[in-house]
Order: C-alpha cells, then sequence, then structure tokens
C-alpha cells in the first residue's frame, strides 16, 4: 500500500512540475515579444517608426536677438537656427537698419556651414545644439 501511495505521489508531482513548466512558457516574456498579443506588437512597430522619423526633424531651435548697427537700439536683428539630430538645418539671419531690413539664409550640415557664419548665427547653432 506504501509503495501505491508513494508512485502516485511521484506522478502526481511530475504533473505538476509539467504543468508549472508550461504556466512558465505562457507567462515568461520572450524577447522577441511573439507572447504579446499582435496590438501591442503592432503599437512597438508604430512607436520604432515614430522615434526614427522625428530624428529627421527640425527640433534644435535657437534664437539670438541683436544689435546689428551701434546707433540702433532694442534688438531688432535675429538670428535663427533650426537643425535635426544630425545637425542639419538652416541659419536664418535679418539684419534690421533704420530704413530697410535684410534676411539671409545659410545651410547647415553637420553643425557647420560652406559660408562664412556671423558671431551671432555661430552662437544661434551653439544654444541650438544638444
Amino acid at each position: 500500500m506504501l509503495a501505491v501511495l508513494a508512485s502516485l505521489s511521484f506522478v502526481l508531482a511530475l504533473t505538476a512540475a509539467g504543468l508549472a513548466v508550461v504556466a512558465l512558457r505562457r507567462t515568461s516574456p520572450r524577447a522577441d515579444g511573439s507572447d504579446l498579443p499582435t496590438d501591442v506588437l503592432g503599437l512597438r512597430q508604430e512607436v520604432a517608426a515614430l522615434r526614427a522619423e522625428t530624428g529627421a526633424g527640425l527640433r534644435h531651435l535657437a534664437v539670438v536677438r541683436y544689435d546689428a548697427f551701434g546707433d540702433m537700439g532694442g534688438h531688432l536683428s535675429w538670428s535663427l537656427a533650426l537643425l535635426d539630430d544630425s545637425g542639419d538645418g538652416i541659419v536664418l539671419s535679418s539684419i534690421h537698419a533704420r530704413s530697410e531690413a535684410r534676411t539671409y539664409a545659410k545651410n547647415i550640415a553637420g553643425w557647420t556651414c560652406e559660408a562664412q557664419l556671423s558671431p551671432e548665427e555661430d552662437e544661434a547653432i551653439a544654444h541650438a545644439r544638444p
């Protein structure tokens, strides 16, 4: 009788261990996300795509206001840097004089410019850089 109870206990223990392994496989996360519902996987892919797209957005910006001429006040001239994560973008400058205002645009690639930059444009790029 004792042998029957011992073998029955052994079989029950094996069955419980097997069920525990199956339960662990169902609940433990997998690196590839295959254990997640398809809508969650879809959301993860959307978030990854949005992160990739935002890197190319002009998200780094800075404005420097200044007096271009000594006889004028009010900081009416300005330089604006609009750059993406890799430092590509544009610097816009508007120089205000008494009778007119002129606006200039310069391309920026990799945080530098082929054209000569004014000190204020350099400052705007430096402030926009993370």
